[in-house]
């Protein structure tokens, strides 16, 4: 009986706190992001709010408006995320310079010798073709120092370039190109 009054309760005090704040909370969603997001931004709010609700102060208005922009932030990093996934796959999709069957051929070459690789090579390997990130940068991320990501992105891109060349010598030129693989570090 004690967890029913409770539950009726908390289920009551939800309620006027929806009623009271959901339009406040939807204007700010909508003038943030839009008539079309709001709606999903105050259900993802309110959401929130049900699961929180004893830490739902009084008033709630300021942490609801705090919670819907958390939520904003969440959707316009996961669209950051969409986005550059998606234009990762355009660039990657574009054929490259000559016949189509070749740029295939050779991502299809790229791919594979990736995935015969240490999961620490294809680390520092994407962090540093694929993300454009500098080797410093690069090392902040793995946490090492800049001169041992070096070293390691050195050992990474020769086993690239080995992994690739063991079908056959027709990708490696484009596996060169991709990873950043200099002259200077072939010898």
């Amino acid at each position: 009986m004690a967890d029913e009054a409770g539950d009726t309760e908390s289920a009551q005090r939800f309620t006027v706190i929806y009623d009271a704040c959901r339009q406040r909370v939807w204007a700010y969603a909508a003038s943030r992001a839009g008539h079309h997001a709001a709606d999903e931004v105050v259900s993802e709010t309110f959401a929130v709010a049900w699961r929180r609700l004893k830490d739902v102060p009084e008033p709630a208005l300021p942490w609801l408006l705090g919670v819907a922009r958390n939520v904003l932030r969440d959707n316009y990093r996961a669209e950051a995320r969409r986005e550059a996934f998606k234009a990762e796959l355009r660039r990657w999709s574009r054929p490259a310079e000559g016949d189509l069957a070749e740029g295939v051929a050779e991502r299809l070459a790229v791919l594979r010798a990736m995935a015969t690789l240490s999961e620490d090579d294809r680390e520092i390997l994407i962090l540093v073709a694929w993300e454009g990130l500098s080797p410093r940068d690069a090392a902040r991320v793995v946490r090492c120092s800049p001169a041992a990501l070096r070293v390691r992105l050195h050992r990474a891109r020769k086993r690239l370039l080995r992994a690739v060349e063991e079908p056959g010598p027709g990708a490696a030129p484009a596996v060169r190109a991709r990873v950043g693989i200099t002259s200077e570090e072939l010898s």
